[in-house]
């Protein structure tokens, strides 16, 4: 595994690969590295004869009260697990790289990103779709991989991808969970020991609403209700959203239907923690 920090390098790089006739898969990351986006690496490795995976702490994508600073940042770590993977690149650039001193443009995601995770954190996507689109133009992926735990990203990177024409297809993969249910995330490490043994709590409540859609269940209120008095009921927990919407839309559906999700967003303690569940489907 080579480590490339230059944004130039690494598009020459992906453009002699291409030229070669290899395709390269992306798996773009903000570090921390964990299972999940060990997954992620496994199955670019399959379907791809060269992988990419760029750590880059995105300053776009947070807030001015958000956790920039503290984000958990372990490069020789990750450096040391991805090359484990048989990673072919590690791209590694500082933010001069990404955004120059005579950047200026940036990704409209439109009114998607003003919904459910947008309402809560503006700016947010715009920030996470204008890095995106610059990791494709530099990598010049065939194949892009995402989690399905921020499945609201990735339906904007999808959307992205087809209104600008994209030659990358966005492969949407399992979220990948503790042995507790806990969907794997860097920000779990900001836990306490009492925040953690509660945080499974997320998991139990969108599992008890699969189970119900499966028992006949379909009014979408009915179900973000029950998710919303579980979670209710765990000490230093607070419920941001709990909403049912489709996929093409991103609307409360008048009927729950095989493909629609339940995502939640919750503060526990100081800690933002999402994750989500596909009604009558393991992934999208």
């Amino acid at each position: 595994m080579i480590v490339i920090e230059s944004a130039a390098a690494m598009q020459q790089q992906a453009l002699a690969w291409r030229a070669a006739g290899e395709e390269v898969g992306l798996v773009p990351t903000m570090g921390a590295i964990h299972a999940g986006h060990q997954s992620l690496v496994s199955r670019a490795k399959r379907e791809n004869q060269r992988v990419v995976v760029s750590v880059f702490v995105n300053p776009k994508q947070f807030g001015p009260h958000e956790d920039l600073a503290s984000y958990p940042r372990s490069f020789e770590r990750d450096r040391a697990r991805l090359e484990q993977l048989g990673v072919d690149v590690l791209f590694h650039p500082q933010v001069d790289q990404i955004y120059p001193p005579s950047f200026r443009t940036q990704v409209d995601p439109g009114p998607w990103a003003e919904r459910l995770e947008g309402r809560s954190r503006p700016g947010h996507f715009a920030g996470v779709l204008t890095v995106v689109l610059k990791l494709f133009e530099v990598t010049q992926p065939k194949r892009a991989y995402f989690g399905q735990k921020d499945i609201q990203q990735l339906l904007l990177v999808r959307q992205m991808v087809r209104d600008f024409m994209l030659p990358v297809r966005v492969v949407g993969c399992p979220t990948v969970r503790e042995p507790d249910g806990l969907a794997m995330s860097s920000r779990n490490a900001y836990l306490t020991a009492e925040q953690r043994a509660a945080a499974p709590a997320l998991h139990q409540a969108l599992t008890s609403a699969s189970e119900a859609y499966r028992s006949g269940v379909t009014h979408p209120e009915q179900l973000e209700r029950q998710v919303r008095e579980r979670l209710g009921q765990v000490p230093d927990l607070a419920v941001d959203y709990a909403q049912v919407f489709s996929e093409d839309t991103l609307e409360r559906p008048q009927q729950v239907r095989p493909g629609d999700v339940l995502a939640i967003a919750v503060k526990l303690g100081s800690t933002r923690l999402i994750d989500n569940v596909v009604f009558g489907a393991d992934r999208l």
